[in-house]
């Protein structure tokens, strides 16, 4: 039952145990898990070539040395790999919180309890993101940590723009502050999905919809068409994958600090939306 004072903490509890009562809620973790660890294996049987043919002009001119193929690396290849699949993942819940409520008919019942609309919407909302949080998380502990747990540790070579080799002593922060980034990228989705999950009563429709604009929208983003240019600028898939900018030698700290805003912008106004369609949401069922 809900306090007559309506406690937040109290409503957050309620329905993070609502999200991991659910079946479905541990299908990202599942299908991470799963993912990562084919990836690792096919890395352990076949990375040594991998890197050969990614460094085998390098070796003409420098005399590389060390552990190439280590936890760093195959983390990064993780991440490059994984990052079309964890918009999806993360929409379940968003995509489930309001209109699978509606749907099932509990969510009238829950009106009716000593809440307002508002702590109703911001409770399901902080549930979604800290679902969200909960997925990076868990990709870096079996990506980042695990990786090197197999493959050891060592200096970092990434191609991002250029051929990029990182001592060992400076990838960990940047990894995590790639890591912390990818959060705030796929909250920007999350907060997608539970907009237009406040638009319908069926959940399928708003994970349908989030993926049909992630796709749209990242199509647009890739064809670097001048036609584009200017909606390219203001589509927050421009904007959200920009965690690899953590990867350049001298990482541009002005597009990082932009790129962090526009996904803070884009986080409350579809929160924003979402708010103002649910306060005036008829709720028959």
């Amino acid at each position: 039952s809900i306090k007559p004072d309506g406690d937040m903490w109290q409503l957050i509890g309620i329905e993070l145990n609502k999200v991991f009562l659910r079946r479905r809620s541990y299908i990202g973790f599942l299908a991470l898990f799963m993912l990562v660890t084919i990836l690792q294996v096919a890395m352990y049987v076949e990375g040594q070539t991998f890197i050969n043919l990614m460094i085998q002009n390098l070796k003409n001119t420098f005399v590389l040395e060390g552990n190439l193929l280590n936890g760093y690396f195959v983390s990064f290849l993780l991440m490059n790999s994984l990052w079309v699949l964890l918009p999806f993942l993360v929409t379940f819940v968003a995509g489930d919180s309001i209109a699978g409520e509606a749907h099932a008919g509990t969510l009238r019942l829950l009106l009716t309890r000593p809440v307002s609309r508002t702590q109703v919407i911001i409770a399901k909302f902080t549930t979604s993101l800290l679902y969200t949080l909960l997925l990076v998380i868990f990709l870096m502990l079996i990506s980042l940590g695990i990786s090197t747990l197999i493959f050891g540790t060592g200096d970092l070579v990434v191609y991002s723009k250029t051929l990029n080799i990182f001592p060992e002593r400076v990838v960990l922060p940047r990894f995590f502050m790639a890591f912390g980034y990818a959060f705030l990228g796929m909250a920007v989705v999350t907060s997608l999905a539970f907009m237009l999950s406040t638009m319908t009563n069926n959940a399928i429709g708003p994970i349908i919809g989030t993926m049909a604009l992630v796709i749209g929208f990242t199509i647009i983003t890739n064809l670097r068409l001048v036609a584009f240019e200017t909606l390219r600028k203001f589509l927050f898939t421009t904007y959200i994958g920009s965690w690899t900018l953590f990867f350049d030698y001298e990482p541009d700290w002005s597009q990082i600090r932009f790129s962090i805003l526009v996904c803070l912008v884009h986080i409350l106004v579809f929160f924003g939306a979402g708010l103002f369609v649910f306060k005036r949401k008829d709720i028959l069922t």
